[in-house]
């Protein structure tokens, strides 16, 4: 308004002002004075007029017009304008406008507003502030289809094709969006997390611009990971689709809910896959169930007795007894079943593992609830009740027939089949929970035994018996092993002796050898001497005994002069002149003059004697 009072000031200065010039300006100077403030009140008027004909908005903003005048009025119920009438128009300003309407600013005012953005991980709750009602029975208005999603943030295309005026099941998905603030309010709500969001301030985006507000709306993207699958449980229906509810059953005897089609209001019948989704949280609450393999287990909450055998130095048994507390942990699902079996209080310790089909998910949560509910209300129940009833009726076995083999047969359980036949509690529990599993959709995989709590003096004998055994084996072993160690130490001693042991043995042998070979060479010198006598006697018949003996004589003198020659050059021998007969009578002469003497040959003697 002050710009069309300078306008119209000017225009008035411009028109009658130069008129009314002092009498005394006479001629050119008039004239000029006159022309000179027209041009100035003009110049001025024209600013006037384009400061209100500029329309300028930032590359961040949003402009949202307000007709003021030259309208008519908008329909009752309506704030938004999509004929020209006075008030919000549907139409706006695109970020970064630069635009010259003749007193534009005059008749309208220009609203800047910023333009929407939506983070990653999060999207944009929408409510319009105008539109045709919503229908009887409705909470928000219908879904816009994708295709025409930008159609449905177009203000003037919204208005005039329908839209709802209200809260929207569209969402904005993360961006940045050029919206008329009038007809749309935005809110993106976030909730503390403890990781990247860090407080409850949603960001609202209105005719009053971004602010932020203390509210405990959330509107991050729905997050079904992977291992689990999402039930949705509806509070609006799409148009056009049957949505007549459906019996669900698990088994024959099992869990009965009413579920419906996808796109109808209650629980969907299909389950949403591992994915991030877009869902209104105002319409659709999903429950996240797992479909992975789940542990349960049932642990401590029992105090335990102990009684300690040990063995002092004369092998007799000294018992000692003890206690221990088991509490619960705080990841276990109950803590351990207690059982009684022949008249004995066992606490039983084990572990059951379940899986949660993705079929019969929307079933499960319809007839019971979530993960927890479902284990809390049927499966650990059923677990604790089967695993009494095994214990307090009878077991299929093993056991020896008498006649060398093994056959089944069934009996009363006993307390020491929870350390002997395991195997056989643990396949007849998973026998009779997994009939109960199914009927609540639950499918029971495995049961496993932990600790069985016996009490201690159903053990004593059994630990007395193995000790004594131990202390048997033991004592023969150490008993072996003494025998070992005095070979061990006699093998030494002999290696040590070995050669000693050799060389006397050695010596053994050869003087065995030794004895040999003079008992040959006595038993050849015999046959020498004896072939030897046999020659000489038969030399004696032919020359008689006396030649013979002298022959032998002569024999052992040359013998002896050869193997000591020396004696002959110590020796002062005669020469000897013999004269006689012949036969062996000279080399007698000879030999009795060289041993001093005369010695006679035949019958008749012989004189030997020097020459001159």
């Amino acid at each position: 308004m002050f710009s069309i009072f300078v306008f119209l000031a000017m225009l008035a200065v411009g028109i009658f002002v130069p008129s009314r010039l002092p009498p005394q300006l006479q001629g050119s100077r008039r004239t000029l004075a006159m022309v000179a403030m027209r041009t100035a009140a003009f110049f001025g008027a024209f600013l006037a007029m384009l400061a209100t004909s500029i329309v300028r908005v930032g590359p961040q903003e949003v402009g949202i017009v307000q007709k003021l005048y030259l309208g008519p009025a908008i329909p009752a119920g309506h704030i938004i304008a999509t004929k020209g009438e006075t008030g919000y128009q549907a139409e706006i300003i695109p970020p970064g406008a630069f635009q010259i309407k003749p007193f534009f600013n005059v008749l309208n005012t220009v609203h800047t507003v910023p333009v929407v953005v939506v983070p990653t991980g999060f999207y944009g709750r929408i409510v319009t502030n105008d539109g045709d009602p919503l229908e009887s029975g409705e909470v928000m208005a219908h879904e816009w289809p994708d295709a025409d999603f930008n159609k449905f943030l177009d203000a003037e295309h919204f208005l005039t094709n329908h839209g709802r005026k209200g809260l929207q099941l569209s969402v904005l998905k993360p961006g940045v969006y050029v919206l008329n603030l009038a007809l749309y309010s935005i809110r993106v709500g976030y909730e503390r997390n403890g990781r990247d969001v860090t407080t409850n301030e949603d960001v609202v985006y209105d005719m009053r611009g971004r602010t932020l507000e203390q509210t405990p709306l959330n509107t991050a993207i729905t997050r079904v990971p992977a291992g689990y699958v999402g039930v949705v449980r509806s509070t609006v229906a799409t148009p056009g689709v049957d949505c007549h509810p459906k019996t669900a059953k698990t088994d024959d005897n099992g869990l009965v809910a009413e579920v419906v089609p996808v796109g109808c209001k209650g629980i969907w019948d299909k389950s949403l896959a591992p994915n991030d989704y877009y869902l209104n949280r105002d319409a659709y609450d999903v429950t996240l169930v797992s479909t992975r393999v789940t542990t349960l287990e049932f642990k401590g909450g029992f105090q335990r007795r102990y009684l300690d055998l040990k063995v002092d130095a004369k092998g007799d048994f000294q018992q000692t007894e003890r206690t221990a507390n088991f509490p619960i942990p705080q990841d276990a699902a109950d803590p351990a079943v207690n059982t009684k079996i022949e008249g004995w209080e066992i606490p039983q310790e084990l572990r059951a593992i379940v899986q949660i089909t993705p079929e019969n998910a929307p079933i499960v949560v319809a007839a019971v609830g979530g993960q927890e509910q479902v284990d809390q209300r049927i499966v650990v129940p059923a677990i604790r009740s089967q695993v009494r009833n095994v214990y307090g009726s009878q077991i299929t076995v093993s056991e020896p027939d008498g006649k060398g083999g093994f056959a089944k047969m069934t009996r009363p359980t006993r307390v020491l089949d929870t350390i002997d036949h395991r195997g056989e509690l643990e396949a007849a529990i998973l026998e009779r929970v997994q009939e109960d599993g199914k009927r609540a959709g639950v499918d029971i995989k495995e049961i496993r035994m932990g600790e069985s709590a016996i009490p201690p003096e159903l053990l004593l004998a059994r630990q007395r018996e193995q000790l004594a055994g131990q202390l048997k084996a033991a004592y023969i072993q150490e008993q072996t092993a003494q025998e070992q160690r005095q070979n061990t130490e006699r093998a030494r001693a002999t290696a040590d002796q070995q050669r000693d042991l050799v060389t006397a043995q050695i010596g053994v042998q050869r003087a065995k050898l030794a004895q040999d070979q003079r008992q040959a060479e006595g038993h050849a010198e015999r046959l020498y001497m004896e072939e030897q006598a046999a020659g000489q006697t038969a030399q004696a018949n032919v020359l008689g005994k006396e030649s013979v003996m002298k022959l032998q004589q002569l024999q052992l003198v040359l013998s002896l002069l050869r193997d000591k020659p020396e004696i002959l050059s110590s020796l002062n021998l005669p020469r000897v002149y013999v004269a006689g007969g012949g036969g062996l009578d000279g080399a007698s002469a000879i030999i009795g003059s060289f041993l001093g003497g005369v010695v006679p040959t035949g019958n008749a003697p012989m004189q030997a004697g020097k020459q001159p």
